[in-house]
């Protein structure tokens, strides 16, 4: 099988350095994607091995032929199972390249943008039963201001979900076009691209369930990295990064940090780096989907309670 090098990988030289290879661990990228990260990882690695998860079919046509690789066509939300399945106990360091693919938004038919015309699908799994297009359709007033409220951050959730409920009576909402004329309307022209990218990034959230994935997956890293092993995590919006954030911080999803009677940190983490990874000025000129990347490491600790 020929490896097929689809799209620049972000952070790539940070995030695999982050993770401090060592040539017999054992290591898991949770989002093959393109595949750049792992292949970056295999280079470091001799006699150790690398699980990659990714819940996307498409993914098949690139995978990895090396005898150290093995891929599960899963959603990370589910890899603890799996490592048991495959009968890793412990991992030495777990990578993770959070949001969307590029092929998903360069590939008009899977509905992700709103610069092509095309369903609105919006799943990166044929095994998602709802469609974006099932969303707007079927939630009520409430439950879309939710939605884009809470994963898009937009402004306006109010009044983008009223229209919705009352142009949907009229013409159902089923492409990308259709939703951004229903939608344009409300926005100033010069921040039109920017709030309907924060819809169709709403949306997306939605019908992939990420963030519920994100916490389900980010809850069990502890328990499956070896002390000293590296945990890594690129992420795309603030709805990410504040969950990676605290869970690297104290362990669960609100970063609250407990301590002993002796007043010493009790948290499975420790951050590698305490500020913020961002691309540089030279990386953000060659890709611009990189500009809103975060990149975030921390090192198992010995603690063990509650994992």
């Amino acid at each position: 099988m020929v490896a097929i090098e689809y799209h620049i990988p972000v952070l790539l030289s940070e995030s695999v350095s982050g993770l401090a290879v060592k040539p017999d661990g054992i290591y898991v990228d949770l989002t093959y994607g393109g595949g750049g990260h792992s292949r970056e990882i295999l280079k470091q690695i001799r006699k150790g091995k690398l699980i990659a998860f990714d819940q996307d079919p498409a993914v098949n046509e690139r995978l990895i032929d090396d005898s150290r690789f093995e891929f599960v066509q899963h959603n990370f939300r589910y890899f603890g199972n799996y490592l048991n399945y495959l009968g890793y106990e412990k991992v030495d360091g777990i990578l993770a390249d959070l949001g969307v693919s590029s092929e998903h938004l360069d590939n008009p038919e899977r509905g992700f943008s709103f610069r092509s015309n095309a369903s609105l699908d919006m799943r990166m799994s044929p095994g998602l039963k709802k469609s974006a297009a099932d969303i707007l359709g079927e939630s009520d007033e409430q439950e879309l201001k939710r939605i884009f409220r809470e994963y898009g951050e937009v402004e306006n959730a109010h009044r983008i979900a009223r229209r919705i409920v009352e142009f949907r009576q009229i013409s159902p909402l089923e492409s990308t076009f259709s939703l951004a004329d229903c939608l344009r309307p409300l926005f100033p022209s010069n921040k039109e691209n920017k709030m309907l990218a924060q819809v169709f990034q709403a949306l997306r959230i939605a019908v992939n369930h990420e963030i519920e994935s994100l916490q389900e997956m980010l809850s069990q890293i502890a328990g499956f990295l070896n002390p000293g092993g590296r945990l890594v995590v690129i992420s795309y919006h603030s709805l990410e990064d504040r969950l990676v954030k605290n869970f690297m911080k104290g362990g669960n999803a609100e970063g609250t940090i407990h301590t002993d009677l002796f007043g010493q940190t009790l948290t499975p983490f420790k951050p590698v780096n305490r500020k913020v990874i961002v691309p540089s000025d030279e990386e953000n000129e060659r890709n611009s989907r990189a500009r809103s990347a975060r990149l975030r490491i921390a090192e198992r600790t010995e603690y063990q309670a509650n994992v």
